[in-house]
C-alpha cells in the first residue's frame, strides 16, 4: 500500500512527485520516461519564470535532471482502470494491481477523438488493455486502433492470439509486418452493435464485422479511468486545493482545464501534493 499514486509525467506530475519526495512519502509514479512529448516538441517557451527563450527540449532536460537528482523513478506502465477501495484506491496498470491511500491525476488532456458509442460499449468487447483482454480473442477477428507507435508491441501480442487483426495506426511509420495483420489508412469513427460490439464503421463509409475492438491510446479519458469523477467539458472538476469530488483523489495540470500552460501545471502539481500530504496526515490520526 503506497501513500500515493501519481498518474502522468508532465510538468504537473513532476511537480507533485518532487514535493512528495521532499516529504518522504512512499509513492509510485506512472508515465513515460520521456516525461512529456508536449514539452519536448515546443519550439520556444517564453513564459516560464527564470527561463526566458528556452526550448522545449532544454526544459525537458532540466526537468529530467531534477527528477534524477531527486532519485525519483518512473514506472512505464499504462493505467487502464482506477477503483476506490475502502480507505484507498486500486489502480490497474498493464494487468497488474497497485494500491494507494491517495491519488494525484496529472494525465493531461485526451487529444484522440472517441468513437461514436464508445462510452456505452466499453467493456462489451471494447477494451483499452491488450494484455488484460487479449486472451478472450484467440483465433478471432479483431480491430486495433492505435495512436502511439510505442504500443506496437501490444499489437504484436494481439496478433499472436487473434486469427486476423485489422490495424488502424494514427501514424505513417508502422513497423508491423505480420501476415495476419491488415494495416488500413481508413479511420474508424463508430462502433456497431447493440449489447456488445459487432463491428466498426469507417470514415469511408465501409463497415467491418469484428469480434472485438482494442483502442490503444496514449491517454484515456478520466471518466473512463474512474467513472466516479465529476467531469465538466472534458475536464476534472477540482477545488482550490486540487481536490476532486472523490476523497483522497487530487488532480492537476491540463486535465483540470485551461489555460494549458506549463506554469499553471507546475503550480497545481505543487498544490495537489501538499493537499495530498495534509490528507494523509489527517487520516493517520
Amino acid at each position: 500500500m503506497y501513500d500515493s499514486i501519481i498518474i502522468g509525467t508532465g510538468p504537473a506530475g513532476l511537480s507533485a512527485a518532487l514535493n512528495l519526495k521532499t516529504y518522504k512519502k512512499d509513492f509510485i509514479w506512472f508515465g513515460s520516461k520521456n516525461l512529456s512529448e508536449k514539452v519536448q516538441k515546443a519550439e520556444k517557451i517564453t513564459n516560464y519564470p527564470g527561463f526566458p527563450q528556452i526550448s522545449g527540449q532544454e526544459l525537458f532536460e532540466r526537468f529530467d535532471a531534477h527528477r534524477r537528482a531527486a532519485g525519483i523513478d518512473i514506472t512505464e506502465k499504462t493505467v487502464t482502470n482506477i477503483m476506490p477501495a475502502g480507505n484507498g484506491f486500486m489502480v490497474l496498470a498493464d494487468n497488474e494491481m497497485y494500491e494507494a491511500r491517495t491519488l494525484i491525476l496529472c494525465m493531461g488532456v485526451m487529444s484522440a477523438k472517441q468513437l461514436d458509442r464508445e462510452d456505452e460499449l466499453l467493456g462489451k468487447r471494447l477494451s483499452y488493455c491488450a494484455t488484460c483482454d487479449g486472451m478472450f480473442y484467440k483465433d478471432k477477428r479483431i480491430a486495433v486502433i492505435c495512436n502511439d507507435k510505442k504500443y506496437e508491441h501490444e499489437v504484436k501480442y494481439l496478433a499472436d492470439l487473434a486469427a486476423e487483426v485489422l490495424y488502424f495506426p494514427a501514424y505513417n511509420d508502422s513497423e508491423i509486418e505480420l501476415t495476419n495483420v491488415k494495416i488500413s489508412k481508413d479511420v474508424p469513427i463508430a462502433l456497431i452493435g447493440d449489447s456488445f460490439v459487432e463491428g466498426i464503421t469507417l470514415r469511408s463509409g465501409k463497415t467491418e464485422s469484428v469480434d472485438g475492438v482494442f483502442c490503444l491510446r496514449n491517454a484515456i479519458a478520466p471518466s473512463k479511468l474512474m467513472p466516479q469523477l465529476e467531469i465538466e467539458n472534458g475536464h476534472i472538476l477540482v477545488d482550490r486545493a486540487q481536490q476532486t469530488n472523490v476523497a483522497g483523489c487530487f488532480a492537476a495540470g491540463d486535465c483540470t482545464g485551461r489555460p494549458y500552460q506549463y506554469t499553471k501545471a507546475v503550480g497545481e502539481g505543487n498544490v495537489a501534493a501538499h493537499s495530498c500530504i495534509q490528507y494523509l496526515s489527517k487520516s493517520e490520526k
